[in-house]
């Protein structure tokens, strides 16, 4: 099986072609002809927050959200911030604390927003599917829906990667959605989390918030032999903000505890059955 040469694309993923003899996927070949240029990202990001005065971050308790609320507050000083939590029913209870102690630790006041996206994960598991894209979407809806009522014009978020070669992006109603870690380094977001009280869960799927994504990478992968993360973490790799070695350990299958799983299809009455593999 060919792999690329620049990133962890497989044939499995992308297609991939012999270009001056190396192995290379489709979307490096279009990286090098249009390289991101992320010391041009990052000075666009620094002039677009110099306007941000009042702003929400979009705060999952995860190690990302974590570092972003970290920048908004101590390194752009947003005057007014607030931290909100959409808490869609299967958020680990490790990852509301986290949350809580941070933002208590950078007086940054705290909103949980309770919602039930029972429908999303209960689909994703029995068709072996990613919930995620269907999670992120109906989450920044609801968070833009949010800003409006409570006259914020700013989203902040913790992606690192950028809207193609931007780091934000103008949503409906005028609200802007900024990913605030466009372009930053997994080591640089380690550095930054050694400054706060941040504890690391132990979850499965290299999560540090979630309780459905274990699960469904491990029916996707009994499916389909690799991660429906493959092609987002590729793109770490081609950026230069991920190592290869570390990329290579997310894409494992993840083993699932069983207390997880039973919690999780309790969560979503799903029977052990349906799903037809062997939970422990």
């Amino acid at each position: 099986m060919l792999r690329c040469s620049l990133c962890v694309n497989d044939e499995r993923t992308s297609r991939i072609d012999i270009i001056n003899g190396k192995p290379l996927c489709r979307e490096c070949q279009v990286y090098l002809r249009h390289p991101v240029k992320g010391e041009k990202i990052r000075k666009e990001l620094e002039e677009v927050m110099k306007d941000v005065d009042r702003a929400i971050v979009a705060y999952s308790g995860g190690k990302d959200s974590v570092v972003a609320l970290y920048l908004a507050k101590k390194v752009y000083k947003v005057p007014e911030l607030e931290a909100v939590m959409i808490d869609h029913g299967l958020m680990a209870r490790e990852a509301i604390e986290n949350a809580k102690r941070i933002a208590k630790h950078l007086n940054v006041p705290f909103r949980i927003l309770h919602y039930d996206y029972s429908d999303i994960f209960r689909n994703a598991l029995l068709k072996r599917q990613s919930p995620c894209r269907a999670c992120s979407k109906r989450t920044m809806e609801k968070l833009r829906k949010y800003a409006i009522r409570n006259g914020y014009r700013y989203i902040i978020t913790g992606h690192e990667l950028p809207f193609g070669h931007r780091p934000y992006r103008l949503m409906s109603a005028g609200v802007i959605q900024i990913r605030l870690l466009s372009m930053m380094t997994e080591d640089e977001r380690f550095e930054i989390l050694k400054r706060l009280p941040f504890k690391f869960p132990e979850l499965s799927g290299y999560t540090t918030n979630c309780l459905i994504l274990g699960p469904a990478l491990q029916l996707y992968w009994e499916k389909h032999g690799h991660s429906f993360e493959q092609r987002r973490i590729a793109a770490l790799v081609r950026y230069g903000l991920m190592s290869r070695k570390r990329a290579e350990e997310h894409l494992r299958k993840p083993e699932v505890p069983g207390e997880q799983w039973n919690f999780v299809l309790e969560k979503l009455g799903i029977e052990k059955e349906k799903l037809g593999i062997q939970i422990p």
